[in-house]
Protein backbone atom coordinates (compact mmCIF):
# COMPACT_ATOMS: atom_id res chain seq x y z
CA UNK A 1 0.00 0.00 0.00
CA UNK A 2 2.79 2.23 0.72
CA UNK A 3 4.15 1.80 -2.88
CA UNK A 4 1.06 2.65 -4.28
CA UNK A 5 0.59 5.27 -2.63
CA UNK A 6 4.13 7.20 -2.92
CA UNK A 7 3.33 6.37 -6.50
CA UNK A 8 0.37 8.07 -6.85
CA UNK A 9 1.33 11.33 -5.23
CA UNK A 10 4.40 12.01 -6.80
CA UNK A 11 2.76 13.86 -9.55
CA UNK A 12 1.42 16.48 -6.40
CA UNK A 13 4.75 16.18 -4.63
CA UNK A 14 6.76 17.23 -7.56
CA UNK A 15 4.58 20.39 -8.51
CA UNK A 16 4.20 21.42 -4.80
CA UNK A 17 8.58 20.97 -5.11
CA UNK A 18 8.48 23.44 -8.10
CA UNK A 19 5.50 25.78 -7.41
CA UNK A 20 5.66 26.08 -3.31
CA UNK A 21 5.91 29.43 -2.35
CA UNK A 22 9.40 30.50 -0.93
CA UNK A 23 8.11 32.03 2.14
CA UNK A 24 6.12 28.86 2.68
CA UNK A 25 7.42 28.64 6.07
CA UNK A 26 5.84 32.13 6.50
CA UNK A 27 2.49 30.80 5.82
CA UNK A 28 2.23 28.87 9.26
CA UNK A 29 1.01 25.50 9.69
CA UNK A 30 -2.32 23.32 9.92
CA UNK A 31 -3.16 20.39 12.09
CA UNK A 32 -5.53 18.48 10.46
CA UNK A 33 -7.61 15.47 11.41
CA UNK A 34 -8.27 13.18 8.74
CA UNK A 35 -11.44 10.38 8.30
CA UNK A 36 -11.51 9.43 4.88
CA UNK A 37 -8.93 7.18 3.06
CA UNK A 38 -5.05 7.68 3.25
CA UNK A 39 -4.44 8.48 -0.19
CA UNK A 40 -6.75 10.91 -0.06
CA UNK A 41 -5.99 12.87 2.69
CA UNK A 42 -2.26 13.11 2.08
CA UNK A 43 -2.88 13.98 -1.96
CA UNK A 44 -5.07 16.80 -0.32
CA UNK A 45 -2.66 17.45 2.32
CA UNK A 46 0.22 17.78 -0.86
CA UNK A 47 -1.60 19.92 -2.54
CA UNK A 48 -3.10 22.37 0.16
CA UNK A 49 0.22 22.98 1.02
CA UNK A 50 0.89 23.81 -2.77
CA UNK A 51 -1.53 26.30 -3.22
CA UNK A 52 -1.48 27.89 -0.12
CA UNK A 53 2.33 27.44 1.71
CA UNK A 54 0.20 26.62 4.65
CA UNK A 55 2.07 23.11 5.79
CA UNK A 56 -0.14 20.52 6.84
CA UNK A 57 0.65 18.27 9.78
CA UNK A 58 -2.04 15.36 8.92
CA UNK A 59 -3.09 12.65 10.89
CA UNK A 60 -5.65 10.19 9.71
CA UNK A 61 -7.95 8.41 12.12
CA UNK A 62 -11.65 6.97 12.10
CA UNK A 63 -14.74 9.74 13.17
CA UNK A 64 -15.27 7.50 16.04
CA UNK A 65 -11.32 8.51 17.66
CA UNK A 66 -11.83 11.75 16.15
CA UNK A 67 -15.02 12.30 18.26
CA UNK A 68 -13.45 10.62 21.43
CA UNK A 69 -10.27 12.63 20.83
CA UNK A 70 -11.94 15.91 20.52
CA UNK A 71 -13.24 15.29 23.50
CA UNK A 72 -11.19 14.68 25.58
CA UNK A 73 -9.03 17.66 24.51
CA UNK A 74 -11.77 20.03 24.76
CA UNK A 75 -9.85 22.21 26.94
CA UNK A 76 -7.16 22.51 24.68
CA UNK A 77 -7.33 21.23 21.53
CA UNK A 78 -3.99 20.36 19.28
CA UNK A 79 -6.39 20.50 15.94
CA UNK A 80 -7.53 22.50 14.02
CA UNK A 81 -9.91 20.80 11.56
CA UNK A 82 -11.09 17.87 10.86
CA UNK A 83 -11.88 16.45 7.52
CA UNK A 84 -14.51 13.74 6.35
CA UNK A 85 -15.79 11.03 7.82
CA UNK A 86 -19.85 10.20 8.12
CA UNK A 87 -21.71 13.03 9.00
CA UNK A 88 -23.17 11.51 12.61
CA UNK A 89 -20.19 12.12 14.39
CA UNK A 90 -19.68 15.73 13.75
CA UNK A 91 -23.29 16.47 14.30
CA UNK A 92 -22.34 14.93 17.72
CA UNK A 93 -19.51 17.11 17.75
CA UNK A 94 -21.54 20.36 16.99
CA UNK A 95 -23.93 19.26 19.38
CA UNK A 96 -21.44 19.16 22.10
CA UNK A 97 -19.78 22.55 20.83
CA UNK A 98 -16.89 21.13 19.94
CA UNK A 99 -16.76 22.62 16.52
CA UNK A 100 -17.10 26.56 15.69
CA UNK A 101 -19.70 27.77 12.92
CA UNK A 102 -18.51 28.54 9.44
CA UNK A 103 -20.29 29.03 6.61
CA UNK A 104 -19.83 28.07 3.15
CA UNK A 105 -18.46 31.05 0.73
CA UNK A 106 -20.79 29.73 -2.14
CA UNK A 107 -23.73 27.90 -0.39
CA UNK A 108 -25.50 27.93 -3.83
CA UNK A 109 -23.11 26.15 -5.57
CA UNK A 110 -23.48 23.36 -3.21
CA UNK A 111 -25.62 20.54 -3.46
CA UNK A 112 -28.89 20.78 -1.71
CA UNK A 113 -27.83 17.37 1.13
CA UNK A 114 -24.30 19.28 1.69
CA UNK A 115 -25.99 22.57 2.63
CA UNK A 116 -28.48 20.40 4.99
CA UNK A 117 -25.73 18.97 7.01
CA UNK A 118 -25.00 23.08 7.61
CA UNK A 119 -28.59 23.90 8.79
CA UNK A 120 -28.54 20.58 10.75
CA UNK A 121 -25.87 21.63 13.02
CA UNK A 122 -25.57 25.66 12.37
CA UNK A 123 -22.81 25.72 9.73
CA UNK A 124 -20.80 23.63 12.62
CA UNK A 125 -20.45 20.99 10.32
CA UNK A 126 -20.59 20.93 6.20
CA UNK A 127 -21.59 18.47 3.66
CA UNK A 128 -18.33 17.62 1.43
CA UNK A 129 -19.45 14.62 -0.14
CA UNK A 130 -21.51 11.82 -0.80
CA UNK A 131 -21.21 8.09 -0.49
CA UNK A 132 -24.51 6.13 -1.47
CA UNK A 133 -25.26 2.79 -0.11
CA UNK A 134 -25.80 -0.40 -2.01
CA UNK A 135 -24.99 -4.06 -3.22
CA UNK A 136 -21.76 -5.02 -4.41
CA UNK A 137 -22.06 -8.62 -6.22
CA UNK A 138 -19.47 -10.43 -7.60
CA UNK A 139 -20.46 -11.51 -11.16
CA UNK A 140 -17.43 -14.52 -11.57
CA UNK A 141 -19.30 -16.57 -7.89
CA UNK A 142 -22.76 -15.64 -9.13
CA UNK A 143 -22.47 -17.01 -12.55
CA UNK A 144 -20.69 -20.06 -10.75
CA UNK A 145 -23.59 -20.80 -8.89
CA UNK A 146 -26.48 -20.03 -11.41
CA UNK A 147 -27.51 -16.82 -9.21
CA UNK A 148 -29.46 -14.02 -10.43
CA UNK A 149 -27.77 -10.98 -9.59
CA UNK A 150 -30.05 -8.78 -7.53
CA UNK A 151 -31.86 -5.92 -7.96
CA UNK A 152 -33.02 -4.74 -4.88
CA UNK A 153 -32.88 -5.20 -1.05
CA UNK A 154 -35.90 -7.79 -1.13
CA UNK A 155 -33.80 -9.60 -3.61
CA UNK A 156 -31.37 -11.00 -0.59
CA UNK A 157 -33.72 -12.99 1.16
CA UNK A 158 -34.33 -15.48 -2.15
CA UNK A 159 -33.19 -19.16 -1.11
CA UNK A 160 -30.50 -19.00 -3.86
CA UNK A 161 -28.65 -16.05 -1.51
CA UNK A 162 -28.04 -18.25 1.45
CA UNK A 163 -24.52 -17.97 2.85
CA UNK A 164 -23.72 -15.35 -0.13
CA UNK A 165 -24.20 -12.19 1.85
CA UNK A 166 -22.10 -9.93 3.97
CA UNK A 167 -22.28 -7.08 6.11
CA UNK A 168 -20.75 -4.95 8.76
CA UNK A 169 -20.78 -4.59 12.43
CA UNK A 170 -22.78 -1.55 13.35
CA UNK A 171 -20.98 -1.14 17.07
CA UNK A 172 -17.77 -0.67 14.61
CA UNK A 173 -19.02 0.68 11.23
CA UNK A 174 -20.36 3.59 10.33
CA UNK A 175 -21.56 1.73 7.19
CA UNK A 176 -23.83 -0.59 8.83
CA UNK A 177 -25.37 2.00 10.55
CA UNK A 178 -26.42 4.01 7.54
CA UNK A 179 -27.88 0.50 5.80
CA UNK A 180 -29.86 0.23 9.37
CA UNK A 181 -30.99 3.83 9.38
CA UNK A 182 -31.55 3.53 5.65
CA UNK A 183 -33.50 0.33 5.70
CA UNK A 184 -36.00 2.06 8.88
CA UNK A 185 -36.40 4.75 6.56
CA UNK A 186 -37.54 3.41 3.48
CA UNK A 187 -39.56 0.49 5.33
CA UNK A 188 -40.09 1.67 8.59
CA UNK A 189 -39.17 0.50 11.76
CA UNK A 190 -40.76 -2.54 12.75
CA UNK A 191 -40.86 -4.11 9.17
CA UNK A 192 -36.98 -3.24 8.71
CA UNK A 193 -35.99 -5.37 12.03
CA UNK A 194 -38.28 -8.19 10.88
CA UNK A 195 -36.27 -7.51 7.52
CA UNK A 196 -32.71 -7.85 8.99
CA UNK A 197 -33.64 -10.72 11.08
CA UNK A 198 -34.69 -12.52 8.04
CA UNK A 199 -31.19 -11.30 6.24
CA UNK A 200 -29.28 -12.31 9.23
CA UNK A 201 -30.00 -16.25 7.67
CA UNK A 202 -28.12 -15.23 4.67
CA UNK A 203 -25.44 -13.43 6.44
CA UNK A 204 -21.71 -15.11 6.90
CA UNK A 205 -19.99 -12.60 8.74
CA UNK A 206 -20.46 -8.74 9.69
CA UNK A 207 -17.41 -7.29 9.18
CA UNK A 208 -15.54 -4.54 11.45
CA UNK A 209 -15.68 -1.96 8.79
CA UNK A 210 -17.87 -1.66 5.45
CA UNK A 211 -14.75 -1.92 3.14
CA UNK A 212 -13.94 -5.41 4.56
CA UNK A 213 -17.31 -6.43 3.29
CA UNK A 214 -16.90 -5.08 -0.05
CA UNK A 215 -13.05 -6.16 -0.25
CA UNK A 216 -14.86 -9.92 0.28
CA UNK A 217 -16.94 -9.38 -2.23
CA UNK A 218 -14.14 -8.29 -5.02
CA UNK A 219 -11.78 -11.58 -4.19
CA UNK A 220 -14.46 -13.79 -4.30
CA UNK A 221 -15.16 -14.44 -0.92
CA UNK A 222 -18.60 -13.83 -0.75
CA UNK A 223 -21.15 -13.76 -3.40
CA UNK A 224 -22.87 -9.95 -2.42
CA UNK A 225 -21.80 -6.93 0.32
CA UNK A 226 -23.86 -4.40 1.53
CA UNK A 227 -21.73 -1.22 1.76
CA UNK A 228 -20.36 2.08 -0.35
CA UNK A 229 -20.47 2.00 -4.01
CA UNK A 230 -17.91 4.09 -3.72
CA UNK A 231 -15.68 1.82 -2.12
CA UNK A 232 -16.88 -0.91 -4.68
CA UNK A 233 -15.88 1.50 -7.57
CA UNK A 234 -12.14 1.48 -6.17
CA UNK A 235 -12.36 -2.11 -5.93
CA UNK A 236 -13.40 -2.51 -10.27
CA UNK A 237 -10.84 -0.09 -11.21
CA UNK A 238 -8.19 -2.64 -9.56
CA UNK A 239 -9.91 -4.95 -11.87
CA UNK A 240 -12.15 -6.94 -9.29
CA UNK A 241 -15.20 -8.39 -10.86
CA UNK A 242 -17.89 -6.27 -8.87
CA UNK A 243 -20.82 -4.69 -10.53
CA UNK A 244 -22.92 -2.46 -7.96
CA UNK A 245 -26.71 -2.14 -7.94
CA UNK A 246 -28.31 0.97 -6.13
CA UNK A 247 -31.66 -1.16 -4.82
CA UNK A 248 -35.08 -0.80 -6.38
CA UNK A 249 -36.67 0.26 -3.52
CA UNK A 250 -33.91 2.97 -2.85
CA UNK A 251 -31.22 3.67 -0.79
CA UNK A 252 -29.72 6.09 1.62
CA UNK A 253 -26.28 7.59 1.87
CA UNK A 254 -23.30 8.94 3.95
CA UNK A 255 -22.79 12.20 3.72
CA UNK A 256 -19.07 12.52 4.26
CA UNK A 257 -18.41 16.08 6.54
CA UNK A 258 -15.87 18.79 7.69
CA UNK A 259 -15.83 20.89 11.01
CA UNK A 260 -13.32 23.64 12.19
CA UNK A 261 -12.41 22.75 16.06
CA UNK A 262 -13.22 25.13 18.82
CA UNK A 263 -10.38 26.54 19.90
CA UNK A 264 -8.41 25.80 16.94
CA UNK A 265 -4.58 27.46 17.36
CA UNK A 266 -4.57 28.31 13.61
CA UNK A 267 -7.83 29.12 12.81
CA UNK A 268 -7.49 31.76 10.01
CA UNK A 269 -5.25 28.62 8.15
CA UNK A 270 -8.36 26.36 9.44
CA UNK A 271 -11.00 28.59 7.35
CA UNK A 272 -8.63 28.95 4.80
CA UNK A 273 -8.48 25.31 4.19
CA UNK A 274 -12.31 25.05 4.63
CA UNK A 275 -13.09 27.39 1.60
CA UNK A 276 -10.45 25.99 -0.08
CA UNK A 277 -11.70 22.52 0.27
CA UNK A 278 -15.25 23.67 -1.43
CA UNK A 279 -13.61 24.60 -4.52
CA UNK A 280 -14.14 22.15 -7.94
CA UNK A 281 -10.02 22.00 -8.00
CA UNK A 282 -10.54 20.62 -4.56
CA UNK A 283 -13.06 18.20 -4.96
CA UNK A 284 -11.63 16.59 -7.96
CA UNK A 285 -8.70 15.05 -5.46
CA UNK A 286 -11.44 12.59 -4.31
CA UNK A 287 -11.20 10.63 -8.05
CA UNK A 288 -7.83 11.39 -7.91
CA UNK A 289 -6.84 9.69 -5.30
CA UNK A 290 -9.23 6.74 -6.18
CA UNK A 291 -12.38 7.74 -3.80
CA UNK A 292 -15.13 8.22 -6.38
CA UNK A 293 -17.33 9.70 -4.00
CA UNK A 294 -20.37 12.36 -5.24
CA UNK A 295 -18.54 15.63 -4.98
CA UNK A 296 -20.30 18.40 -3.01
CA UNK A 297 -19.44 21.46 -5.38
CA UNK A 298 -22.07 21.02 -8.53
CA UNK A 299 -19.64 22.13 -11.08
CA UNK A 300 -17.03 19.31 -9.77
CA UNK A 301 -16.68 16.66 -12.64
CA UNK A 302 -17.84 13.22 -11.46
CA UNK A 303 -15.95 10.28 -12.42
CA UNK A 304 -17.82 7.76 -14.87
CA UNK A 305 -17.28 4.56 -12.52
CA UNK A 306 -19.75 6.22 -10.16
CA UNK A 307 -23.73 6.75 -10.88
CA UNK A 308 -24.84 10.32 -11.14
CA UNK A 309 -27.64 10.90 -8.50
CA UNK A 310 -29.83 11.52 -10.87
CA UNK A 311 -29.73 8.09 -11.75
CA UNK A 312 -29.88 6.75 -8.60
CA UNK A 313 -32.91 6.35 -6.65
CA UNK A 314 -32.02 8.03 -3.25
CA UNK A 315 -34.08 8.25 -0.18
CA UNK A 316 -34.76 11.67 1.77
CA UNK A 317 -32.29 10.38 4.43
CA UNK A 318 -33.23 12.78 7.36
CA UNK A 319 -29.89 13.74 8.88
CA UNK A 320 -30.88 15.72 11.95
CA UNK A 321 -33.08 12.48 13.23
CA UNK A 322 -30.86 9.99 12.38
CA UNK A 323 -27.44 11.39 12.47
CA UNK A 324 -28.59 12.05 16.74
CA UNK A 325 -26.21 10.57 19.49
CA UNK A 326 -29.31 8.81 20.90
CA UNK A 327 -31.34 7.86 18.08
CA UNK A 328 -28.01 5.83 16.99
CA UNK A 329 -27.46 4.06 20.22
CA UNK A 330 -31.07 3.06 20.58
CA UNK A 331 -31.09 1.43 17.03
CA UNK A 332 -27.64 -0.12 17.10
CA UNK A 333 -28.89 -1.52 20.48
CA UNK A 334 -31.81 -2.96 19.20
CA UNK A 335 -29.84 -4.59 16.58
CA UNK A 336 -27.86 -5.90 19.09
CA UNK A 337 -30.98 -7.67 20.85
CA UNK A 338 -32.65 -8.59 17.75
CA UNK A 339 -30.31 -9.41 14.91
CA UNK A 340 -26.95 -9.86 16.00
CA UNK A 341 -29.09 -12.71 18.78
CA UNK A 342 -31.56 -13.85 16.20
CA UNK A 343 -31.32 -17.83 15.45
CA UNK A 344 -29.44 -18.44 11.38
Amino acid sequence: MLLRLAAMLAPALALALVHAPAAAQDKGSLNMLCSVELEWCALMSQVFTRDTGIKVNMIRKSTGEVLAQLTAEKDNPKNDVWFGGTVDPHVQAAEMELTLPQPAPQPGELHDWAQQVAQVTGNRAMGVYLGPLGLAYNTEVLARKKIEPPACWKDLLKPAYRNEVQNSNPNSSGTAYTAIATLVQIMGEEAAFDYMKALHRHTTEYTRSGAGAVKNAARGETGVAIGFLALAAGEIKQGFPLKTVVPCEGTGYEVGAMSIVKGARNLENARRFHAWSLTAAAQQLAAQSGSFVVPAVKATPQHPLMPRPAEMKLIAYDIRKYGHKEERQRLIARWDREVAQAPR
